[in-house]
């Protein structure tokens, strides 16, 4: 096993061997060698006699590698090598002892002439000054050896001296701190001795303050804990990314070993009936007791009852299983330190998992109490359907290739007409093949046609003030221009009636642009010019015949308006077509007439996207190339029409172009990041899809950092716009997390906003909220019906919790055949805790308790997913492995390598 050998010792003041130590260290050319021809003999008797006296007068001398050498292989190369080694390790005590000494001065090749290797801080060392300074110190010097094998001093490159100043030099903090002296009143020296077997160092430090300096066991520990996470990195880090795959391990292996425990429960064979009957005799025992329950301040007898729970729990195949590899990467770290095996310490006294214990005084007390629990830890989070709602109207640019036949105009100045200087302004505001939109001279164009009375220059201007292009969005100034044009546009129509100033004057109504929005006036302004024939007239009234709106809803007419529309060749009229068509609405169901008419309304909208550039067209475009509709699927292409729909500022498109690239696999940093801009642009532009999927990826430290709180902001404006997840997921928030405190009125406010939409999540979590009544008054009534409201959704939580309620009849009369009915539905959808009540409902008194055990096999494969990685940090910090995966996902976010070493590691390594 890789390792490193620290040895530490020290000099007391007027000892005068520190300044011969720092010259031998300094010159010391090598050990004393023996021939190969030799080598290999068996240890002389008077290596022999040595080798005991040294570990007599020096035990911890059977720490050294040379004395596992020489254990392993008893010779006398290796009898040579361990001599060396331990009086060098012992050079102080040594060198006053006769028998070391001789042994010491009459080595061959004993110093280096004509130089030396001591080094430190600076780059040279006058070894001159060195020991003056030395000798004249009036405290304590420590030493240190530090030792590796020769194929880990290769392998990890510390074969040399560089090497070892650089990385004595980075953890001058570590060696002050260990021996309690400043850092900035640190003097260090070391020298390295290149050994065949086992390359090291020699190390001396003092202090200015003669005083100063003391170092102990723990001093010696977090210096050799230091060093070595620098010196096996690379190895440490390949180890902890074996614990990482060894957590999800053990994590399937606690959910295997549940699923069977409740398979024997299903079968009423349970091996393990044990820990209900320990569970049941600990809460009847618990019932009559006082003062605060937990472990820590239980009488020694029920400590022992705990214990000996936790033990039965452990002697469960899997979980055994599960501890043993546990225990086996603990002594792999452990080992890198201390090189000793770590002695087995049972489950019920490992402190690592000593919650487990609460845990189990809390199952007891559940029993006690009669109290209903949750088995829901793996509840989903809700998905909401990624289809978009569908722009209902065309643009005006999109009637670029059907201008008027004539131009309308009024006495007052105002007029209706494609004047050259407008398609000028057109063609930089949205682009063609040959240019880019160029938004500032569509501006300086647009604004000098409106105020020579363009009514359509006038509602471009409204639209480029309201999207912010080519100036600062400002809603006001859009406004007024949306008023101006309707202005005009009514003025041109009472100077001359005309079935295209009869349809702008529609659209405007029934958008509430420059006016407030009256639909059953657009409808109106609608039906006169498809009276006329005026195929987009007929498409916006077929659309507000679809919904309702201002007119009676009837598909009927709306199929009647939009095959009108679509006759004459208007694409969006033929989409409508196609939907009616393919969901039987205001006709019979026509699949093969949906395909064709999807197909129609494609290549229509093509066509017009080549002539306008519009970002609705494109966005269209997009959405059915990705999903395959009136064409082959495509989705790279859709990529390219949602970019130019988004860069017009579109934010349904921005939205779907981020969600491409955040489902992109392969999408590198710079990908994610334009994705994450989309999703912020499209945020701001109010688009509630961005801001629930943005305030996902804060809560959720995907991408980036960790901020829940702007998670809730987010969530917040989405749910105010009608979002019924956001209003969920801003809600589970306000319960409480790891950075926001409980908000119960808030967390009431959005569940139950959230529930009035008809979310199952939050009425399930209503429901826990009444019944348990930690946090609001109980109120069983309001629990049931939120339970009922999500369990008739299909929630299988919901549904569990109602026929534990009926069945167990605590908090509601008890009701068998009701209870039956809701588990059996959550049976169906694979919930093992229903399964388990189905089968014990005829002992219904029982199943509390031997639930416990199911239980708590849950909550132990949670520690054992939590405390996958061994602990090992000096300061006693524990990072669970969620908060570890979003604290690193932040430093990437931030900028850092996907492979830097987080400081967290450092500490949960550095045992």
């Amino acid at each position: 096993m890789s390792k490193l050998i620290q040895k530490s010792g020290y000099f007391k003041p007027h000892e005068n061997h520190s300044s011969a130590y720092m010259k031998y260290i300094a010159t010391r050319d090598g050990v004393e060698k023996v021939t190969e021809r030799f080598a290999d003999r068996p240890p002389s008797q008077k290596q022999q006699d040595l080798i005991r006296k040294i570990l007599h007068d020096y035990p911890d001398a059977k720490e050294l590698f040379e004395y596992e050498d020489y254990l392993a292989q008893p010779n006398v190369g290796n009898a040579s090598d361990f001599i060396s080694m331990a009086l060098d390790s012992n050079w102080g005590e040594a060198s006053s002892s006769q028998i070391y000494m001789q042994y010491i001065s009459t080595r061959p090749r004993t110093e280096k002439h004509g130089g030396h290797g001591l080094f430190s801080d600076g780059d040279a060392v006058d070894l001159d000054a060195a020991l003056e300074t030395l000798a004249a110190h009036d405290g304590n010097v420590y030493t240190f050896i530090l030792s590796l094998r020769r194929e880990d001093a290769a392998r990890l490159g510390y074969d040399n001296a560089a090497a070892w100043q650089s990385v004595l030099k980075e953890h001058r903090g570590d060696v002050a701190e260990a021996l309690k002296i400043p850092d900035d009143e640190l003097h260090w020296y070391a020298a390295f001795h290149n050994e065949s077997h086992h390359p090291h160092i020699h190390m001396m430090a003092y202090g200015d303050d003669p005083k100063a300096g003391y170092l102990n066991t723990v001093g010696i520990h977090k210096m050799r804990s230091a060093l070595t996470n620098t010196i096996f990195k690379q190895e440490m880090l390949n180890l902890y990314k074996q614990k990482s795959v060894s957590r999800d391990e053990l994590v399937q292996s606690a959910r295997s070993a549940m699923a069977q425990l409740v398979g024997e429960m299903q079968t009423g064979v349970c091996d393990n009936s044990e820990i209900a009957v320990q569970v049941s005799v600990l809460a009847e025992q618990l019932k009559t007791e006082t003062g605060k329950m937990q472990y820590g301040y239980l009488k020694p007898r029920l400590k022992t009852m705990v214990d000996e729970i936790v033990d039965t729990l452990e002697r469960i195949p899997s979980v055994e299983q599960c501890y043993q590899h546990w225990l086996e990467l603990r002594a792999a770290v452990q080992n890198y330190y201390t090189g000793d095996a770590p002695e087995y310490i049972p489950l019920s006294h490992q402190k690592e998992f000593k919650q487990i214990r609460n845990m189990v005084i809390r199952e007891a007390l559940n029993v006690a109490n009669g109290v209903l629990t949750f088995e829901d830890t793996e509840e989903p989070a809700p998905v909401p359907d990624e289809l978009l709602p569908e722009t209902p109207l065309p643009t005006d640019t999109a009637e670029a290739d059907d201008p008027p036949p004539e131009s309308g105009s009024s006495d007052g100045g105002v007029y209706v007409d494609w004047t050259d200087d407008y398609k000028a302004a057109l063609e930089y505001l949205y682009g063609t093949d040959e240019i880019e939109p160029d938004f500032t001279a569509a501006l300086t164009l647009m604004e000098t046609e409106a105020e020579n009375g363009n009514a359509l220059a006038m509602h471009d201007m409204a639209k480029m003030y309201a999207g912010g292009l080519g100036c600062e969005a400002d809603a006001a100034v859009a406004h007024a221009w949306y008023a101006k044009a309707l202005s005009a546009f009514q003025a041109c129509e009472a100077a001359k009636p005309w079935k295209y100033t009869e349809y702008r004057i529609g659209k405007l109504y029934a958008a509430g642009l420059g006016t407030e929005q009256d639909y059953a006036l657009a409808a109106e302004w609608f039906s006169m010019a498809a009276a006329k024939r005026h195929r987009y007239a007929q498409y916006s009234l077929g659309g507000l015949y679809c919904r309702g709106n201002g007119v009676a809803r009837s598909y009927e007419q709306a199929f009647r308006l939009y095959a009108e529309s679509a006759v004459q060749g208007f694409p969006y009229a033929s989409y409508e077509l196609a939907k009616l068509y393919r969901d039987g609405i205001g006709t019979v169901p026509n699949a093969k007439s949906a395909a064709a008419h999807f197909e129609n309304a494609f290549r229509g909208f093509v066509t017009l996207e080549k002539k306008s550039h519009d970002d609705k067209l494109q966005y269209r475009i997009g959405q059915m190339l990705l999903t395959g509709t009136g064409t082959e699927k495509d989705i790279n292409l859709a990529a390219k029409y949602f970019e130019k729909s988004a860069r017009l500022g579109n934010t349904y498109a921005q939205y779907q172009l981020a969600k491409l690239y955040l489902a992109d696999e392969t999408a590198d940093e710079e990908k994610i990041q334009r994705a994450i801009r989309w999703l912020e642009e499209s945020a701001e532009g109010e688009n509630q899809f961005a801001q629930y999927t943005l305030g996902k990826l804060y809560r959720d430290a995907d991408h980036m950092p960790l901020d829940e709180r702007r998670a809730a902001e987010l969530f917040a404006a989405a749910a105010e716009q009608g979002s019924e997840y956001a209003a969920y997921a801003i809600g589970k928030l306000y319960l409480g997390t790891e950075t926001m405190e409980k908000n119960i009125p808030g967390a009431l406010r959005w569940l139950g906003a959230a529930a009035g939409m008809g979310n199952q999540f939050a009425q399930y979590q209503l429901g826990k909220l009444y019944l348990t009544g930690e946090d609001v008054p109980k109120n069983v009534t309001k629990a049931v019906e939120r339970f009922t409201a999500s369990a008739e959704q299909g929630n299988q939580y919901a549904q569990y919790a109602l026929g534990k309620l009926y069945l167990l009849g605590k908090d509601v009369p008890q009701d068998k055949e009701t209870a039956l009915r809701w588990l059996e539905q959550s049976a169906a959808q694979g919930n093992p805790y229903a399964q388990f009540f189905i089968d014990h409902a005829n002992d219904y008194a029982a199943p509390p308790a031997l639930l416990s055990a199911t239980r708590l096999l849950h909550h132990l494969g949670n520690i054992f997913r939590d405390n996958s990685v061994p602990p090992g940090n000096a300061k006693g910090i524990r990072v669970d492995s969620k908060r570890r995966r979003k604290l690193h996902e932040m430093k990437v976010a931030a900028g850092h390598a996907e492979d830097e070493q987080d400081s967290e590691y450092t500490q949960i390594m550095s045992y």
